[in-house]
């Protein structure tokens, strides 16, 4: 028995290194650590080659979600992370989606797009270069959501996350949505005040 770095095993399988990654997250693949690395036993890597060579395989179906923070340009932060997501591609490259938003915003144009090719199975794979690009929080949620579905997510950088001015960007954005929302309370409050004073004035008319 042989142990197998994680770029060897992965090449025997026929899959991208991240896929083994998550499969060995997800249980699927058992692993030994060697120091810092995860090695794979060559037994195992062929029990798994032999039932993934069956015709229940799915096709590997490649959704790319590049996002920046910002409304408008940064143009070249969108094609590089495309460029980087297609270098490493081992699949069929389904659809390029590019968002634009803060990684806090849930209601984003382009992560919904994800969400609703996801779940009507048009991929099996969602890569991104970081987990921030999908989202700054709740990420482990949505990895869970769509691993009902049958889809991994595939992250080509697992540690290194987002720049500082984009960093700072989602914090003013955070700042903004609680300050809005602040706001509107209050002035729901200030509305349903000058009613109710109003109210008073006018049952001390009808008095007069």
């Amino acid at each position: 028995m042989e142990l197998l770095r994680m770029s060897k095993a992965a090449k025997r399988l026929g899959i991208h290194p991240m896929t083994l990654r998550q499969w060995a997250l997800d249980g699927k693949i058992p692993f030994t650590w060697v120091g810092r690395e995860r090695r794979f036993s060559s037994v195992d890597v062929e029990k798994m080659k032999r039932g993934s060579d069956s015709s229940t395989v799915r096709p590997r179906l490649e959704l790319l979600y590049v996002r920046v923070s910002g409304s408008s340009g940064q143009e070249f932060s969108l094609d590089a992370q495309e460029t980087e997501l297609r270098a490493t591609s081992t699949g069929e490259i389904v659809k390029v989606v590019r968002d634009r938003g803060s990684g806090l915003q849930e209601n984003r144009p382009g992560l919904n797009r994800v969400l609703a090719m996801v779940s009507d199975g048009s991929v099996t794979v969602v890569r991104v270069t970081h987990e921030d690009r999908l989202a700054r929080f709740g990420v482990g949620w949505l990895k869970r959501l769509f691993a009902v579905y049958g889809v991994a997510v595939e992250v080509l950088h697992p540690k290194k996350l987002g720049g500082r001015d984009e960093l700072l960007e989602d914090f003013i954005s955070l700042v903004t949505t609680f300050t809005g929302r602040l706001y509107g309370m209050r002035s729901a409050e200030n509305r349903r005040r000058l009613l109710a004073e109003s109210g008073q004035c006018s049952d001390r008319g009808g008095a007069a």
